[in-house]
This record gives structure tokens, C-alpha cells and sequence, in this order.
């Protein structure tokens, strides 16, 4: 008698893949080209360092190896300056040229820095945002009702109707009359214009803590997710310091502190000048900072600032700015990555004027926040 196979499971100790030497360099090359705001060179200095100490590479595949195959693949471009090509025997750019990360490299390091922020969240259907709302859209709800007036033609479930049709009218004498048509229900869809502000305030470098490369992250990340799968959402990216300037998308990356005192008045004036040219009725605006407003640019054209405790003066003209963004209805949603007590006050006033949201984080967790933000600030006010 043939015996039965018997089935069952074998555990052994997992052993992760192996990795390529170029791909080991490549994860921390990503990070280190981020933390130097795109300074090649001195990522490569950092990369160097790190490799004396853990001995990353080998005899056979060098640092300088590494740095060709990310010429050979198209992550940088070398550029000569004066035609290059100078020196002995006529051998083109023997003395280097300026090295610089491509557009497709810009491109890898937002999709690394959506899927370290966002990978670990739940992932939810492709496409644009739900209202909640049934009537004509473009998504299938999988639920049947009754035709009415002005309903189109591809939303007719065939078969449904059809079997009412025999139902109403028999077999023998069929006819498919108004009445007999069912429809499948769809859903509205909606988008929305946001903007992004990050505070490049010298305060986001200070007592020895890095808080623009969270930020940064931040941004590229939600500029990531927004592309890809929002395609139909606008996502405009602003700095404020003193002032206030957009940015575009790809300098992300290069993004850097400068000597700046924190102008968050000019910073949301011109994120609702912004906004008022969006056609999107959904509007809002995220902002991300660590310290408390402490310039305005007078109508003069100078500058008053004052770095010490919170200036009324300073204080009231935010306020007034997020009363004048709750007319216009655009949510301001803040995250405020310091501790301080008077602080925190500050924004759960400013909060209240605006009937935003806030949330008080350190760094580790902004990212999820704003993602989990993003998604319910929509659901809450289209309803």
C-alpha cells in the first residue's frame, strides 16, 4: 500500500537578499546627497569617510567604480567648463569637471522618501479623492437604483433592466420601457489645490538639531504621492524666511536653511495669493515649521523683527491671517515639529482663528501625519 506524502512547513532561518556593492552605495548615497541639499562632492567626501570606517567597498569595486556606474546609469552628469579637454595629450576633461545629480536622480530620491514615509500606511484604491456622495462621476459604487432624467446611457445596467423588462412585460410581448431601467450608481469625485510651506528659518538648523532634511522629506514625499496618484490635484511648494517665494518641485532636493528670521505672515499671504488662481474649489494649505513668527516686511519695504519671546504686534497680524484664510475657506493645517510651551499655545490660537487643524511632533513621525492629514482633511470637508 503506497504510503501518503505527508505536507507541511519548513522554517529556516530567513537570509536576506544579497545586495550588489553599487546598490549598498546607492541607499546611502540617496540619503547622504539629500542631507547635503545635492552637494555631490561633499556626499562623495561623507560616502569616502564611511567606507574607511565600515569598509563598504573592495579592491575590485572602488569608490571612484561606484561614482562611473552612476554616470554609466544616468543618476549624474559631469559638465566642463571652457570646453574642457585641456589637459596633456589633448585627453578631455583630465582635470574633472563640475558633478552634479540628474533629473532622474531628483526622481529616485522622491519616490525613496515616499516610500520611507508613506510604505508602512494601508494602501487605499488609485485615483482621486471620494466625497461621499453618490450621483454622476467615473466610479462604480456596485449599487443599483431606479433610472432617472439626465442619467447616462453607460451607466444602464443591461442586464438588470432586461430582467425587469420580462418581469413587467412577459416573455411572449417583450418591451423595455423607462421604467424598466436600473442604473448602476457611481460616485462624485473631487480635487483639490494644496500648498505646502516650509519654514527655511535659520531656527530649523539651531542647537545642533537638523530639522530641514525631516521637512524636505516631507515635501518630496507628498509631492510623490500627489503626481502619481492624485494626478489631478495641484501641489504648489513655498519657502518663507524673511520672505516668501515659491519653489519648484525638482529643487526640493537642494533645498537649504538660510540666515533667515521667520516672516509666516508673508509665507501665508502669498500661499492665498496662490490659491485664489486654483479653479479647484477644495483648497488648502499645509505648513511646516519649528519656531514662532518673528519678522513682517512693513509697507515701506523694511523689515520689522523681533526674535525675542512672541511679539503681540507679530502675533495679531497672524491671526488676522488665519481669520482671512477661514473666509476664503482654506484650512490651515500645522505642524509644529518644537516643544516649546509658548509656542504650542501660539498655534492653538492661531488654530482656533483659522479652525484648522494642528499637530505637536517631533520629527519621526511628521511624515505620517501629513499623509493620514491629507487624506481625511478631504473626506471631512466635502461631506
Amino acid at each position: 500500500m503506497a504510503m501518503n506524502e505527508r505536507k507541511g512547513f519548513r522554517f529556516e532561518t530567513y537570509e536576506a537578499p544579497e545586495q550588489s556593492i553599487f546598490d549598498k552605495l546607492f541607499d546611502i548615497f540617496q540619503e547622504l546627497i539629500t542631507h547635503t541639499s545635492g552637494d555631490f562632492d561633499e556626499a562623495i567626501d561623507w560616502l569616502r569617510e564611511l567606507d574607511k570606517e565600515y569598509e563598504l567597498t573592495t579592491e575590485d569595486y572602488t569608490i571612484d567604480d561606484f561614482i562611473e556606474d552612476l554616470k554609466a546609469k544616468g543618476y549624474i552628469r559631469e559638465e566642463f567648463k571652457d570646453g574642457g579637454g585641456d589637459g596633456e595629450d589633448g585627453e578631455e576633461g583630465s582635470g574633472g569637471g563640475d558633478i552634479s545629480i540628474t533629473a532622474k536622480m531628483e526622481r529616485i530620491i522622491r519616490q525613496r522618501a515616499l516610500d520611507q514615509i508613506f510604505g508602512k500606511l494601508k494602501r487605499s484604491g488609485a485615483g482621486n479623492h471620494k466625497t461621499g456622495k453618490s450621483g454622476q462621476g467615473d466610479e462604480h459604487t456596485g449599487d443599483l437604483r431606479e433610472y432617472r432624467y439626465g442619467d447616462g446611457l453607460e451607466n444602464i445596467s443591461m442586464t438588470e433592466s432586461l430582467k425587469n423588462a420580462q418581469i413587467n412585460h412577459g416573455v411572449g410581448s417583450f418591451q423595455l420601457s423607462e421604467n424598466d431601467l436600473v442604473v448602476e450608481d457611481t460616485q462624485h469625485k473631487a480635487q483639490m489645490s494644496t500648498i505646502l510651506m516650509i519654514d527655511i528659518s535659520h531656527s530649523m538648523i539651531l542647537y545642533g538639531e537638523d530639522r530641514i532634511t525631516p521637512a524636505k522629506k516631507v515635501a518630496m514625499a507628498l509631492a510623490e504621492l500627489i503626481t502619481t496618484r492624485y494626478p489631478k490635484d495641484t501641489l504648489d511648494i513655498l519657502v518663507f524666511g524673511n520672505d516668501a517665494w515659491p519653489i519648484p518641485i525638482k529643487d526640493l532636493p537642494y533645498l537649504k536653511v538660510g540666515p533667515y528670521h521667520t516672516n509666516t505672515v508673508a509665507g501665508l499671504q502669498l500661499a492665498m495669493d496662490m490659491l485664489r488662481r486654483k479653479r479647484n474649489t477644495n483648497k488648502q494649505i499645509f505648513m511646516i515649521t519649528d519656531g514662532k513668527p518673528s519678522c513682517l516686511r512693513m509697507p515701506d519695504g523694511t523689515y520689522y523683527k523681533n526674535s525675542v519671546g512672541l511679539d503681540d504686534f507679530i502675533v495679531e497680524k497672524c491671526y488676522n491671517m488665519a481669520r482671512q484664510a477661514r473666509k476664503l475657506h482654506i484650512p490651515i493645517t500645522t505642524f509644529m515639529i518644537a516643544q516649546d510651551p509658548y509656542l504650542m499655545q501660539f498655534i492653538r490660537h492661531f488654530t482656533e482663528a483659522n479652525k484648522g487643524k494642528a499637530f505637536f511632533t517631533g520629527l519621526k513621525g511628521l511624515g505620517e501625519m501629513i499623509f493620514e492629514d491629507y487624506e481625511a482633511n478631504r473626506k471631512k470637508r466635502l461631506k
